[in-house]
């Protein structure tokens, strides 16, 4: 390969018949002790009007006239390979100095002296001093090498997983859940399609190695829990963004707390009881009663203090995976529960009563509010929330979010409209965005940021070994079987 010219932070690379580059890999420059780290993000054919006109001549000789030409000098074959030469499009990451790399680009290779070639991924990582003691191997890239992240760089991060529809983007948010318990954490899920509770089981049936680490939980079924554990904050938060209640409520709901908790008798039944004897206005009234209901409808509540679920339990020394099925739930039952949890999660960490813990919401923009993202990723990540979001809408998390992500993990994406939100605020250049996550193969992926050292990589995400649950059902395909 050669270099053709330079513009801007981009290269025009010539290559030949046998010199092969695919898009995402690394190329290293080198010229007289100096190197340059540069990305192919294109490729196409190396193109002149001479060259198309010569091609078309070729075609018409060919298609007119049977007998072969007489080419002693061989012309023809140079000028085949004249017409397969191709152009690699890179981009100019970095430099190499001492060693190491450096953002200092301040020198042009040159174009007659340089060598390119390709840049395995060891010795990239050796260049970028790239390590950690809780490694996550997600799969191949480059040329089919092992690749992996490390615990550590979604440790206190904020990271978004996106794709379209049947991309890979849950098979690799349970790979991350799965790795990360193995190293000891905790990890809570918000699960839209019951997929999650696959990480007991390996694909031929056998336990996981998470099997007993995986608590699966339903809301209103063994997700449950008593007022007092809950406490005043957590179900003011859920009264006030869940459930709408208004102000002047929420002041007498609070009022009948207070009086129940005084009197030792604080339990859902008894509030029920007390809303329909307290004297209050019969709009207040009214509200509260539709609240309460709503409330008993969910069954999130039990007066039973041994069938409450207990956080500080939950928690195992060796990891534990928290799977909240939310599939079945009414879209008031889901922003009910996610609150519950989130606020007495919150208080936990607070009071140092549970470690720091990672969050991976499904869809997030179905049951959290827009303007409670905000306070999940700043305030909550102060506590020690650390939160994956998973979704095939990109627009649907808003540009605050994305200009505090810390990775993204890109599948594919075709729709133009989900690739300009994305180059947007993404962590890399758009012509890289563009040109590369519209071509990824399923579970391939294009992740960025600060797992990979902000260096865009292509990976091909190594195969599940846990059992795949949320794959879309099909009506003619039972009826084959």
């Amino acid at each position: 390969m050669k270099i053709l010219s330079k513009n801007g932070n981009e290269l025009l690379l010539l290559a030949m018949k046998d010199d092969s580059a695919a898009k995402g890999d690394y190329l290293l420059i080198e010229d007289r002790g100096r190197s340059m780290v540069v990305q192919v993000y294109d490729e196409e054919y190396l193109s002149s009007q001479a060259l198309i006109e010569d091609i078309v001549k070729e075609e018409v000789v060919n298609a007119t006239s049977s007998e072969s030409l007489h080419d002693p000098l061989n012309i023809g074959s140079l000028s085949r390979l004249v017409r397969d030469a191709r152009i690699f499009r890179a981009k100019i990451r970095a430099a190499v100095s001492e060693g190491k790399l450096t953002s200092d680009v301040t020198w042009l290779p040159s174009r007659v002296e340089s060598r390119v070639r390709r840049l395995r991924i060891k010795e990239l990582d050796s260049l970028l001093g790239r390590s950690g003691i809780y490694p996550i191997p997600l799969g191949r890239a480059g040329d089919n090498e092992d690749f992996e992240i490390f615990a550590e760089d979604l440790d206190g991060k904020l990271t978004i997983i996106t794709g379209k529809k049947e991309s890979g983007k849950s098979h690799l948010s349970k790979l991350l859940v799965k790795t990360l318990v193995q190293h000891g954490a905790f990890v809570v899920v918000f699960d839209l399609n019951n997929e999650y509770s696959g990480l007991r089981w390996n694909r031929d049936g056998t336990p996981s190695q998470v099997h007993d680490r995986v608590l699966v939980l339903e809301p209103g079924k063994g997700l449950r829990f008593s007022l007092g554990y809950c406490g005043k904050a957590a179900v003011a938060g859920m009264l006030k963004n869940a459930l709408d209640m208004p102000a002047a409520s929420m002041r007498e709901f609070f009022r009948i707390w207070d009086w129940m908790e005084n009197k030792r008798t604080l339990g859902i039944e008894a509030i029920g009881n007390a809303i329909n004897t307290w004297s209050i206005n019969e709009l207040v009234r009214d509200a509260l009663v539709s609240r309460y209901h709503s409330i008993q409808q969910s069954r999130l509540f039990t007066d039973n203090s041994t069938a409450s679920f207990c956080f500080e339990e939950a928690i195992k020394s060796d990891g534990a995976a928290m799977v909240i099925n939310m599939g079945e739930s009414s879209g008031a039952t889901r922003r009910m529960t996610v609150e519950l949890v989130l606020s007495k999660i919150v208080d936990l960490l607070e009071r140092k009563a549970i470690p720091p813990i990672f969050l991976f919401a499904e869809e997030a923009h179905l049951y959290i509010r827009e303007t409670y993202w905000e306070d999940l990723i700043t305030r909550m990540r102060h506590f020690g929330v650390y939160t994956t979001f998973v979704t095939n809408q990109p627009d649907a998390i808003n540009d605050g979010i994305y200009r505090q992500v810390d990775n993204i993990f890109l599948f594919n994406f075709t729709n133009d409209s989900d690739l300009d939100k994305i180059a947007k605020v993404s962590l890399a250049d758009s012509d890289t965005i563009r040109s590369i996550v519209r071509t990824l193969p399923q579970r391939q992926c294009l992740a960025i940021g600060k797992a990979v050292c902000d260096l865009p990589m292509v990976v091909k995400v190594a195969a599940a070994e846990v059992l795949a649950l949320g794959e879309t059902k099909r009506f003619f395909k039972k009826r084959r079987s």
